[in-house]
């Protein structure tokens, strides 16, 4: 007994250590592979075979390769790409980056279901090792899977022939795989792009979507998985992310980077971490979302998802999908109906939704969940799952799921253009003034109100929904009289917080001391999208200055000026959450640095440092991308560090050649070293005819050494003036170079984007800048006339008009300006300097 006894003790403590060991804090988990997965895991391997995920990319082989490339031909504009096979490899013969046809190797297979996409390798080195991709371009002409046939896709809104030089042409920067899909397309993708040499060393672990994309990397669990413990660790559990966790949003946030529209914040998201910490969300901005949140452009489900009801009552992804075999659980209404059957039977039936049984008014995602095709042939559900809503469209022109489904049925518009395609197509058609599809629209919605008012009764949800839709509308046309709902809706908290931070965003539109108040009373949020929507209110309080910008006399008040910002952003930079710290160090950055110190301490200059490396390390993800490094050189040149912004924008000239912007802001700083070196010489030429004075009258009663030393002191400031002169003249020819040489891309941009405003504007500021001031008055009309109400482009179109003398016009515009904006000082300082010519007659 005695022996048994001890045996059972030592047992126990055995088992008590083993439960106790466990690995070290800190541990990081690394990259296995699929196929170290799948010697444990084979059933969810064999289902996810063939998936989605499992097809997303692929060599192209012949059990890959879907397309006909037997010498098949599709012709587009007038291009004429022939597909056809040279032995093993798989080759198009299409129009080539120099814009001369010419016949390219196909590596790789992009996607499978409702499309196959194709994919050309370039800049390939000789030497490069086989696990690394270099270029690959995405090809245009695609494979539609269900109707078997290529056809070409244009990029959305664009259907005239795109030149080869154009980021949108197969072989530009909108198609490279690299930066445009392969992140989401792959597993463990790590770009491994290199600025100096413009080359890709692109690698993954695995090809496609695969069990580690959203598990996390897998080594832990491997780790443990093979111990001889009984247990697994006490601390990490099974090594891996607890998709199952109670909270759903770890499930749905492991998802939401491939499947949302965003910005990349951080470098080295893993599943089970927060997406905030490494993502900002795309907001319900302007041609992305209909006004009212349902589905414009493609948004990829995420931020759909986060305003529905589902989202809010934790439902997750796997709820309706199988994560392995990537389908939906059940077909037709059982989908929605193997959770809404209570009562039983209270949905699917007519009583309910007034359609024959089996028709698609009888649909439950027909109604909740409408589709909008993308990429030419794919169909994507809007997944915020609202009830329908014809009332709000008669009365603001947003969409519904009713007109969508009638539009077809009816055949209520029989179109005659190529542009309209699809019911969002309409739709943006009436809003954008078609006056023949706006009536027969409204009559459409009118009819619909009327039956669904019938049978449901007045609507009763969502009435913060559509006071923000209409709100928004008005403020993307700068109605100041929208400024009032957006603050209320801003603080509303029964409003999902991705429409709260948009309600906050568009606010900015507008800023004031009021609307900087309501900003104030949103910075300690609980949602990190509308505090960082509540930081971006502050960027017009503290203007980018440097150091240099500002006089030692006047750096005082202009702390003083500052103070209060600064104490109310400081405390974010400790925030729990990078987007928000980020956010917030991106603002102070605006600061000039003396002042910076003046209103901070050590403690909060070590955390905005750090914060600012984060902001860094996020931009230079995209350092493939013009537009991080002139990020960067923005944020360099505020900073005062003009060499380093130098650098970043010709970086930026490196990577895409042919972005508008660099050049102008090169320009810029020339332009600014000129003044600098002139002010310079002009101070020294002061103290040269100082000297030379001096020099002069020691010649009278001074000795011989005397007057060499003061002749030494004026001809070293002679030699000083002139080099500053030169310094002036090459800075000069530097900034008209970078001037001029960013002018064509900003003539073709304006060609290019006719009913862009931003892009008309800063067209008429180049022409302005190159003395063609007619030409940049009817570019600054455009501008104007596509957002009547803009108050830059209304500022810029009357200081064009006091350039030419127009004086009543420029001041008609000024006083509109100060109708919108009453509390600038800079509108009534021009209107005063307008109205003295005036007062002189």
């Amino acid at each position: 007994m005695a022996i048994s006894a001890l045996i059972m003790v030592a047992l126990g403590a055995w088992v008590l250590a083993d439960f106790y060991t466990s690995l070290p804090p800190g541990v990081t988990a690394t990259y296995v592979g699929q196929n170290r997965c799948v010697q444990c895991h084979q059933t969810q391997h064999k289902e996810w075979q063939g998936s989605d995920h499992d097809l997303a990319m692929d060599v192209a082989t012949p059990e890959s390769v879907l397309g006909d490339f037997n010498n098949a031909e599709v012709t587009h504009h007038d291009v004429v790409s022939r597909m056809f096979r040279d032995g093993d490899r798989y080759m198009i013969h299409t129009e080539g980056p120099d814009g001369k046809m010419g016949d390219f190797e196909i590596k790789y297979v992009f996607g499978v279901r409702p499309l196959q996409q194709y994919m050309v390798e370039f800049d390939r080195d000789p030497d490069m090792p086989a696990n690394e991709i270099a270029r690959l371009q995405v090809l245009r002409i695609s494979w539609d899977t269900a109707k078997k046939k290529w056809f070409y896709l244009p990029p959305p809104d664009v259907s005239d022939k795109l030149a080869v030089d154009d980021d949108l042409h197969w072989t530009g920067i909108a198609q490279c795989w690299n930066t445009m899909c392969a992140d989401c397309h792959s597993t463990n993708l790590q770009k491994n792009y290199d600025t100096a040499t413009g080359r890709y060393h692109t690698t993954f672990t695995d090809i496609d979507v695969s069990c580690e994309a959203c598990h996390g990397p897998g080594s832990t669990h491997v780790q443990l998985a093979e111990s001889k413990s009984l247990f697994w660790d006490r601390n990490l559990g099974y090594g891996l992310p607890k998709l199952k966790s109670t909270d759903a949003k770890v499930e749905i946030e492991s998802c939401a980077p491939c499947h949302s529209r965003r910005r990349i914040v951080h470098p080295e998201f893993t599943p089970g971490k927060n997406f905030c910490d490494y993502f900002q969300s795309e907001l319900l901005q302007e041609n992305v979302y209909h006004a009212d949140g349902q589905i414009l452009d493609e948004v990829y489900v995420y931020g759909s998802f986060i305003q529905s009801k589902m989202y809010h009552k934790n439902i997750r992804c796997t709820d309706c999908h199988d994560p392995h075999t990537t389908r939906i659980k059940h077909e037709g209404n059982k989908l929605c109906t193997s959770c809404h059957q209570h009562p039983a039977g209270k949905y699917d039936t007519p009583g309910h939704h007034h359609h024959t049984p089996g028709s698609t008014g009888a649909s439950c995602v027909e109604c909740h969940m409408p589709e909008a095709t993308y990429m030419a042939v794919d169909d994507r559900r809007d997944h915020s799952l609202r009830v329908p809503r014809p009332d709000v469209s008669v009365e603001l022109g947003t969409p519904n799921a009713c007109s969508r489904c009638h539009l077809k049925e009816d055949k209520l518009l029989t179109p005659n253009r190529d542009d309209l395609k699809q019911y969002n197509d309409y739709v943006l058609a009436a809003l954008h003034g078609d006056a023949a599809v706006k009536t027969k629209l409204k009559t459409l919605d009118e009819r619909m109100t009327a039956a669904t008012t019938g049978w449901y009764g007045p609507p009763k949800e969502d009435p913060a929904r559509a006071e923000l839709a209409a709100a928004l509308l008005e403020a993307q046309k700068f109605n100041r009289d929208s400024a009032v709902t957006l603050e209320k809706l801003g603080r509303n908290r029964t409003l999902t917080p991705i429409s709260r931070a948009t309600a906050m965003t568009e606010l900015g539109r507008f800023s004031d001391d009021e609307t900087l108040a309501t900003a104030r009373t949103l910075l300690k949020d609980a949602d990190p999208q509308v505090r960082i929507a509540a930081i971006g209110h502050y960027e017009p309080f503290l203007p980018a200055l440097r150091d240099t910008d500002v006089p030692e006399q006047q750096l005082q008040q202009l702390a003083e000026q500052f103070r209060p910002y600064f104490r109310d952003l400081l405390p974010l930079l400790a925030d729990p959450i990078r987007s928000v710290r980020i956010e917030a160090a991106r603002i102070l950055a605006r600061a000039p640095t003396r002042v910076f110190g003046m209103l901070s301490t050590g403690p909060q200059r070590e955390q905005f440092e750090k914060s600012l490396v984060e902001y860094i390390d996020g931009m230079l993800v995209s350092n493939d991308r013009g537009g991080a490094h002139l990020t960067l050189g923005l944020l360099y040149d505020h900073r005062g560090d003009t060499e380093k912004a130098i650098a970043a924008y010709e970086t930026a000239m490196r990577v895409q050649p042919t972005m508008t912007g660099p050049r102008s802001n090169l320009s810029e700083i020339y332009d600014r070293k000129a003044e600098i070196a002139d002010q310079q010489a002009r101070q020294a030429m002061n103290a040269y005819q100082q000297l030379a004075v001096q020099a002069r009258q020691l010649q009278q009663v001074a000795g011989e050494a005397a007057v060499k030393q003061a002749e030494v002191k004026v001809a070293e400031k002679r030699a000083e003036i002139e080099s500053l002169a030169e310094q002036v003249g090459k800075n000069k020819v530097l900034a008209e170079k970078w001037r001029a040489a960013e002018f064509p891309y900003l003539e073709r941009d304006a060609r290019l984007a006719p009913e862009n405003g931003p892009v008309q504007y800063r067209y008429a500021l180049a022409l302005y800048l190159r003395g063609r001031i007619d030409d940049a008055e009817a570019a600054m009309t455009k501008a104007q006339s596509l957002e009547p109400l803009n108050p830059q482009y209304l500022l810029g179109l009357a200081l064009l008009y006091q350039k030419q003398e127009r004086i009543d016009e420029a001041i008609k515009l000024t006083q509109e300006l100060i109708r919108l904006e009453p509390n600038r000082p800079d509108y009534q300082l021009l209107l005063q300097d307008l109205l003295k010519p005036a007062e002189k007659e």
